[in-house]
């Protein structure tokens, strides 16, 4: 199946508060049963076990509203694990919306120009932003994110496959919002498929990576920094 890039509506805000709020806790129930925090956790389980630590610093990129940030946080204290987060978005208006407010710190700003100094973080993560990327952005977001992180960048988004298509239209029955309805379909037509992330990576100035296949037709990839 062919990669189609075509807007999402909650990129833009392109919708009532009411609809882009319902949207948002739309994707809250997407990330917390379709294994957007799981993978997320997974990952820097995997991270914090390779580098024998117990305390990490998290920059969740493209977080909105920091709901990943939180649960994943959540999940991996019972592995007697702690994570510090730091939640960046361009969207103001995500960071803002009241879906049950955290305490992680919230920082306005371009994913593609990180606003932080080399090694500012033990690990930089994105979930759900990459299919947003063209091949090229995604080279320039990995090695920016290697530039901020000390450990490692994690990555969990969805796989394109014709199966997973067919779900997302399925899921209207579900969806609170409208705008769900459009964006789940666009976003599985615009990701990426396990062979084409693969390539993307080794472009990346990453020392090694790794890819991960999760359930529900998910993907995870750990960028390794060369000292890692």
């Amino acid at each position: 199946m062919k990669r189609v890039v075509t807007p999402e509506l909650l990129d833009e805000d392109l919708g009532s508060p009411e609809e882009i709020r319902n949207s948002l806790l739309d994707l809250r129930g997407l990330n917390q049963h379709f294994g957007g925090f799981s993978s997320i956790a997974d990952m820097l389980i995997r991270v914090a076990r390779l580098r024998e630590t117990r305390s990490m610093s998290f920059l969740d990129v493209a977080g909105g509203t920091g709901d990943v940030a939180m649960e994943v946080a959540n999940t991996i204290a019972t592995e007697g694990i702690d994570i510090h987060a730091t939640v960046l978005d361009r969207a103001i208006s995500h960071m803002s919306r009241n879906l049950d407010t955290n305490t992680n710190m919230k920082v306005a700003g371009d994913a593609l120009g990180l606003p932080f100094q080399d090694n500012s973080y033990d690990v930089v993560g994105c979930n759900l932003f990459c299919h947003h990327l063209e091949p090229d952005d995604m080279v320039r977001f990995f090695n920016d994110s290697l530039r901020v992180s000390r450990y490692a960048v994690v990555v969990s988004d969805l796989r394109r496959t014709l199966f997973h298509l067919l779900a997302a239209y399925a899921g209207r029955l579900i969806y609170r919002s409208r705008i769900t309805g459009h964006d789940a379909p666009v976003s599985v037509r615009r990701a990426y498929t396990i062979s084409e992330i693969i390539s993307i990576a080794r472009k990346s100035k990453a020392a090694r990576h790794e890819v991960r296949r999760y359930r529900f037709q998910r993907f995870g990839l750990i960028l390794w920094k060369a000292n890692s």
